[in-house]
């Protein structure tokens, strides 16, 4: 039997977590669309561009899977685009829902409670059993959760996960990074080429946007979380991190230790 998931974050670099996280339970990216799982298919645009907009990105989702296991993985933005994708992938499928897994962000002019809350009405809208609090998974029929990265509690993003990966994963990189980013003469630059640096989260994006670049030149930040060493070996381990792990384990109702064969 294959247990299938649907998994909603809110951006690119969210779903390579996802990817990089289920990598040790044995689930792999699907390339081709004849290796796709049939009860997927239907998730896969069939028309460029769109909705006519030359330069959105058509959003396919990134298909993962193993022996026992198939899941979606499909990126949005903001928690009122999470529900509306998510609605709109359910009314395409055929058969038996998917579990349901929706990862976003801690925003900083909301509290990770206040952003859990509204997400998990509008899921339940949906006619979702959604836990009450964030972290937690249904046991029943279909599955449901939601992860308000990074821990269900603290505000931050992805990014607080990521700086305390690269100073496990590359501890070098990542102190050089942080005395370039904390040695940048804000005084010199205007208020408009700082606006994004100034955000809450800027600083760790920057840190680790600069370790990225290092190991990928000229590359994008999700090539770098794909490739490289980011979410692999003692990184796992990190509680953040294994928090993270637990819940998407739990949503595929799979053991965290025993890994599935690919």
């Amino acid at each position: 039997m294959t247990v299938r998931a649907y998994v909603a974050v809110e951006g690119p670099h969210d779903a390579e977590l996802v990817a990089a996280l289920l990598r040790p339970l044995g689930l792999k990216r699907v390339r081709a669309e004849a290796q796709l799982d049939p009860y997927w298919k239907r998730l896969v645009p069939k028309s460029y561009p769109h909705n006519g907009d030359l330069l959105a990105r058509v959003p396919v989702p990134l298909f993962l899977a193993g022996a026992s296991c198939s899941v979606a993985v499909h990126a949005a933005n903001g928690v009122s685009e999470l529900i509306r994708r998510t609605q709109a992938s359910l009314s395409l499928v055929d058969g038996e829902r998917p579990a349901i897994a929706v990862i976003l962000d801690a925003d900083n002019e909301e509290s990770p409670a206040t952003r859990f809350g509204t997400l998990a009405k509008g899921l339940r809208n949906l006619s979702l059993s959604v836990p009450d609090r964030a972290g937690a998974v249904s046991t029943e029929a279909p599955r449901c959760g939601v992860f308000v990265l990074p821990d269900n509690a603290s505000p931050g993003t992805l990014e607080v996960l990521l700086e305390e990966c690269g100073h496990v994963q590359y501890p070098q990189l990542a102190k050089l990074a942080t005395d370039y980013v904390d040695g940048v003469d804000r005084a010199r630059l205007g208020e408009e080429d700082l606006k994004d640096f100034t955000k809450p989260a800027g600083r760790q994006k920057a840190i680790v946007a600069s370790i990225a670049t290092i190991l990928r030149p000229a590359k994008a930040l999700q090539v770098s979380l794909q490739d490289n060493e980011w979410l692999r070996g003692r990184a796992l381990e990190l509680p953040r991190v294994l928090a993270v792990r637990r819940f998407l384990a739990e949503i595929l109702a799979l053991p965290l230790e025993a890994p599935v064969s690919a």
